[in-house]
């Protein structure tokens, strides 16, 4: 399974790069309770663990690469989330903000669910990842690992063009630019900027498959 390397330095995406509909990751640390900025997030979900009092953000967007990418709405609140769960020994508490995205960003025939937030209580080495599957089921995600839906959204598709119904192709996925470089995959993919976004929530559905294999040994 391919997963995502980082590469910087990038030139900006050309204008006619394609835009897809994908999940895009952001994060906080927990040093922003009162309300900090999503940073666009540089690892996977599965790999990114937020200490207690960090949050974790998934925005529903169209976009060609990630410095264009689309922020939750809501705010990076910690303690607007998780304010009335209280701490426990061995446990950590992690915002987790879903953004379902607008009705432009939907794909034809669907309505997205209204945002949320939810405060996961997980074990103290928990990643996003793991936070967004105990607060977020059912997660979709499709034979290369790729999360391709949050709480059953969008019902059917996986970072499709939003044009079309191409998708990145597995090969692809192998570079990412999560610092918001982009370049044109000189194939008609996205650029290597949303790779980054597309490859890190991948991540999280490798782990999810993971956890669920894990459950039934």
């Amino acid at each position: 399974m391919a997963l995502a390397g980082t590469v910087t330095g990038l030139a900006a995406a050309p204008a006619h790069a394609e835009e897809y509909r994908y999940w895009s990751f952001w994060t906080a640390d927990a040093a922003d309770h009162g309300g900090g900025g999503w940073t666009y997030a540089t690892e996977g979900p599965a790999t990114a663990r937020p200490a207690d009092g960090g949050a974790a953000g998934f925005r529903f967007t169209v976009s060609a690469d990630s410095a264009r990418a689309a922020k939750p709405r809501a705010a990076a609140d910690f303690d607007a989330v998780c304010g009335g769960t209280k701490a426990a020994d061995g446990r950590k508490r992690v915002a987790v903000v879903l953004d379902f995205g607008t009705a432009a960003d939907a794909p034809k025939g669907e309505t997205p669910p209204t945002a949320r937030t939810e405060c996961a209580r997980v074990p103290e080495d928990a990643s996003a990842g793991d936070a967004l599957a105990a607060v977020a089921a059912p997660l979709r995600y499709d034979s290369s690992a790729l999360l391709c839906a949050i709480s059953g959204y969008p019902k059917t598709g996986c970072a499709e063009q939003a044009g079309g119904s191409s998708k990145p192709s597995d090969g692809a996925t192998e570079s990412a630019a999560p610092d918001g470089g982009a370049s044109d995959s000189g194939a008609g993919g996205p650029s290597a900027g949303l790779i980054g976004g597309l490859a890190a929530v991948a991540v999280l559905g490798a782990a999810a498959v993971w956890q669920a294999r894990r459950r039934r040994g």
